[in-house]
């Protein structure tokens, strides 16, 4: 399948494989479709008796004071001072992706690290499909993408959900604006038709029947129910937000409001004449009681809801136009354009309340959000926050007063004013199954809803072809050596790595995972290699077709724990006429890191383990492999492959080429091997991109392509 090119050079530098690195015997695949039986459900942990609050302090000049220590602080709740236990400063810039400046567009890591942790802001798009009109879904999606495109900075992770619960239109945490908007791109409206127009039409039914007038709203328990599971929905997501600590946690919620008269706490009773809705009573008590469950569970979890209502500067033109039929008496009896001007405000005033009762503010009546999103980032970027566990630790799910007061005079502290306490019975945490081996550590790390950064590490994936329909992945996990706490015993120095990989499909449910084992055993020379050049564990997954967030954890027996989360695409190599694997990097300097484990596709393709580095020496040279599938092997032609590396400005420092013939196929699907060496020696220090890309000779036939971009340095 491989062949080399002209240029290329075997590597001489082989892997220095790890002592006890086998695993223990893997537990049987489950059924196709179904979970590994070794991983963990996925739980949320959605409650801690631990309370946050964000504190923004400013000078007489309106400026941020960044010098505050915590002894400056004084937290009072229901009046009673609390012991601060926590407490950080957070001052986070807009970073800017590093891009070669002659690309049009960003190019995606191939490789995800945790070792910065968390540094940007965390966003929430909370897309209301179900209170967003079929005829204003673009100016969702408009609005949202402009959030996306023109306020997130390359640190900030950002997520995607709808309430409808969609699954196939979210999106979890990652700071790729492409899949980003590809979730917002599939947002549809789907709210019911106006309840003041479907009165209206019940009105004119039923007028002179002789039988009495009824305004009632034939769609009234479908809107209540929809309602309520947009404020169920916001409790939920608070609740699984809860988990993330020490930082502000902003849902940008794009909503027209709730369908629904929250403060109608008795029901309509009717105009005099009139057959009353046919509602209960009350009904309106039903969704004031779950806002307010929804505003504490967000304030309880320190998350400030940022509601933008997309259908701007409005006066409920849009549905006045369907208004037809109008009677001389619709005013009097509730049914003119007052009605339709009154379910606006009712559903304004909602957003209002979620976002105000919970450190937000609500956009609405303005066709221009770039000041509302310049405000978001301004306010999610520079704050103190305060952590603290109440004295009073009572479930009774009463609202808690909270005053931050400051001890330097002439400043201004402006915080959330308070929290809603828990109620009822705390729920117990769900366990792993007992068949589950995967330590609680572990569990926790994959649950978590960002990556946790205790144990530093570095992780690629690289999609190829596999033995039956799915596709293998590579994966190759890097650490640093000073990372591990070894335990020296009889001249040896040991440790022990527990790693969990996991792929959650779109779907949220577990497509593939494998729990490893790997008992570190190095004499004194081994130690010290580690120590300076740091080790990588090789391993593999098989997932179909399809788009995956790879969650990998690790966690050594001196207690730290890290993980990682990957997005992945795996395209359908059989059926697609002409794709290409993953690209994978390696080097001559990368042969001096020790290495545990394997990758059976990649065979003796690369005499030196693939990478995680994206940043090489001028005196270092690379190794490149790729794999092109061709499923056109019948039809007589050729395939030309590819690899180039360019500098800024376009400068092309490295190219080759080569021309595979279907004949290597012999008349069936296939595939080519592409590897090649390209030296740096001499190239300036940099940001450079390696593409590789192949080209079919039959018509209509689209060419496939990789890029990874990489950094030089002396």
């Amino acid at each position: 399948m491989y062949r080399k090119s002209s240029v290329a050079v075997a590597l001489l530098l082989s892997s220095v494989m790890l002592a006890g690195q086998q695993a223990p015997p893997p537990v049987p695949s489950a059924p196709t479709g179904q979970p590994d039986p070794q991983m963990p459900p996925i739980t949320f942990r959605s409650e801690v008796n631990y309370v946050e609050v964000d504190a923004v302090v400013k000078d007489a000049q309106g400026n941020f004071v960044r010098d505050l220590r915590q002894g400056d602080f004084q937290v009072l709740e229901d009046g009673v001072p609390q012991a601060v236990t926590a407490f950080s400063l957070i001052d986070i810039p807009v970073t800017l992706s590093e891009r070669a400046l002659f690309l049009p567009a960003d190019i995606e890591p191939d490789v995800r690290s945790n070792a910065t942790g968390p540094d940007g802001r965390l966003y929430v798009l909370l897309l209301d499909d179900i209170n967003t009109g079929p005829m204003r879904t673009n100016r969702v999606r408009v609005a949202a993408r402009q959030f996306i495109e023109r306020n997130m900075g390359a640190n900030d992770l950002a997520a995607v959900v709808q309430t409808s619960g969609r699954t196939d239109a979210t999106q979890d945490f990652t700071n790729s604006r492409r899949l980003l908007t590809q979730a917002v791109d599939k947002f549809m409206g789907r709210k019911l038709r106006s309840a003041a127009l479907n009165k209206l039409d019940s009105y004119n039914m039923t007028r002179g029947s002789g039988m009495g007038t009824s305004v009632a709203d034939p769609e009234q328990a479908e809107r209540l129910y929809k309602a309520e599971s947009v404020l169920l929905t916001i409790g939920s997501l608070a609740d699984w937000l809860a988990g993330i600590h020490g930082r502000r946690k902003a849902v940008v919620f794009f909503s027209e409001g709730i369908d629904y008269n929250i403060w109608d706490m008795m029901g309509s009773a009717g105009t005099s004449g009139i057959a009353p809705d046919s509602v209960r009573r009350g009904d309106g008590t039903i969704l004031f009681s779950r806002a307010q469950d929804a505003i504490a569970a967000a304030t309880r979890a320190n998350v400030n809801i940022y509601a933008i209502d997309p259908r701007g500067l409005s006066t409920g033109a849009e549905d006045s136009i369907e208004m037809s039929g109008l009677p001389i008496d619709a005013e009097s009896v509730g049914l003119g354009a007052s009605a339709l001007q009154d379910e606006l405000r009712d559903q304004q005033q909602s957003l209002r309340t979620l976002a105000e009762e919970t450190g937000g503010f609500a956009s609405v009546s303005s066709n221009d959000f770039s000041n509302a999103f310049r405000r978001i980032v301004d306010e999610n970027s520079s704050y103190y926050v305060l952590g603290y566990y109440p004295t009073n630790d009572r479930r009774d799910g009463r609202f808690r007063r909270i005053e931050v007061r400051l001890k330097r005079p002439g400043l201004a502290v402006v915080a959330r004013k308070g929290y809603g306490a828990p109620k009822g019975k705390a729920a117990a945490e769900k366990k792993a199954e007992t068949s589950a081996a995967t330590s609680k550590e572990l569990r926790d790390a994959l649950n978590s809803p960002l990556q946790m950064s205790g144990l530093k590490l570095a992780f690629f994936a690289a999609p190829m072809k596999g033995p039956s329909r799915k596709a293998a992945i590579a994966l190759v996990t890097e650490f640093l050596g000073r990372e591990f706490a070894f335990t020296e015993k009889d001249g040896k120095y040991l440790n022990t790595l527990e790693m969990s990989y996991m792929a959650l499909d779109k779907q949220g449910k577990v497509a593939d995972g494998k729990r490893d084992a790997v008992a570190l055993s190095f004499k004194p020379e081994t130690y010290r290699r580690v120590l300076e050049s740091g080790m990588r564990v090789q391993s593999r997954l098989e997932l179909p077709p399809g788009s995956y967030q790879l969650r990998v954890a690790v966690r050594e027996s001196g207690g730290r724990t890290g993980s990682v989360f990957y997005d992945l695409f795996v395209p359908d190599f059989a059926k697609d006429p002409l794709s290409i694997s993953g690209i994978v990097v390696t080097s001559t300097a990368a042969g001096a890191v020790p290495t545990a484990g394997a990758i059976a596709e990649l065979g003796d393709a690369l005499k030196t383990p693939p990478t995680t580095s994206r940043v090489f020496s001028s005196a270092d040279e690379l190794a490149v492999l790729a794999e092109v599938y061709d499923n056109q092997g019948a039809l007589s032609h050729s395939v030309d492959i590819a690899a180039t590396l360019k500098a800024e400005g376009r400068v092309q420092v490295f190219s080759n080429s080569e021309t595979r013939s279907s004949k290597e196929l012999g008349g069936a699907s296939g595939g080519y091997g592409y590897t090649n060496r390209i030296p740096l020696k001499g190239l300036a220090p940099g940001l450079y991109v390696l593409t590789i890309e192949a080209r079919s000779t039959l018509g209509g036939t689209a060419k496939v392509s990789r890029d990874v971009q990489l950094r030089i340095v002396p």
